[in-house]
């Protein structure tokens, strides 16, 4: 199958590169399966239903969220009855929502698709090692699905990749969010799982990870309330990453940095 994870959509401009690019990378990489995370979709504070319809229209599969996900308030009603919508499945259980989803491609192939939120410097969820290994202990690859895609959200690398190591072997492929910002390690593992430790943002990078530059800045230089953060104008660029799994075993065969649009250089699958 071939996959393709799109990192944080931030505001309008990350909106637009998702809108413009992925019917086009659909058709060009002739994917099966998108997943992106859309937690700063709506002015960079959480998603609206209308957001998320025009993601699914664009080619969007299922769209995950993370600590913004109640943001938009009109969302904890609307989650309840959209299975392709996840927030992080290690949310208490009384959260609205999902944690994880099992779809069914255009060819019939199933592909599971589950989120997890980390602690370090986060919000204080419930146990992300416990849960994802509790999901994945029973949701085994190539019996349970054909592909299973991994959304580790969370601000520390080290907690992600200790996340990604113990999902080695048992997902097809495990891709970070949150920080905003692609990380330069995309690699198989050694049991053969794709990883990277952040996808990056789909957004504008003229920017302060997504928002305008003087009011983040100023954040950091007064320590005094300012200003609502706003995100920044410009072109967005969209980042991800692109996996190729075995049909045979699940596991992932090719993993490649996806940027396009936007200040930073292109990187596309060749």
């Amino acid at each position: 199958m071939r996959l393709l994870y799109c990192g944080d959509i931030m505001g309008k401009p990350g909106r637009d590169a998702v809108l413009t690019y992925i019917p086009q990378l659909r058709r060009d990489l002739s994917l099966d399966f998108v997943v992106a995370c859309g937690e700063n979709a709506a002015h960079g504070f959480g998603i609206t239903a209308a957001i998320c319809q025009n993601f699914y229209d664009a080619g969007v599969d299922v769209i995950t969220l993370g600590n913004h996900a109640w943001d938009q308030r009109e969302i904890i009603n609307f989650i309840s009855a959209e299975p392709r919508l996840l927030r992080p499945i290690n949310y208490p259980p009384e959260a609205p929502g999902q944690g994880m989803g099992l779809y069914k491609t255009a060819k019939g192939r199933r592909v599971m698709v589950v989120q997890v939120m980390c602690r370090l410097f986060m919000d204080p969820l419930d146990d992300p090692f416990r849960a994802l290994e509790e999901v994945l202990s029973q949701h085994p690859l190539r019996d349970a699905a054909d592909a299973i895609i991994v959304d580790v959200h969370g601000e520390a690398t080290s907690e992600k990749g200790a996340l990604g190591f113990i999902a080695d072997g048992r997902a097809s492929m495990v891709v970070g969010s949150h920080s905003h910002i692609p990380t330069a390690d995309t690699r198989i593992m050694p049991g053969g799982t794709a990883f990277q430790t952040d996808a990056g943002m789909c957004g504008p990078f003229d920017s302060v990870i997504g928002m305008k530059k003087h009011i983040a800045t100023a954040k950091f230089v007064t320590k005094m309330p300012t200003e609502r953060l706003e995100p920044a104008d410009g072109e967005g660029t969209l980042c991800g990453v692109y996996v190729e799994t075995d049909d045979r075993t699940g596991l992932a065969l090719r993993a490649e940095p996806v940027r396009v649009g936007g200040v930073l250089k292109p990187a596309l699958p060749s």
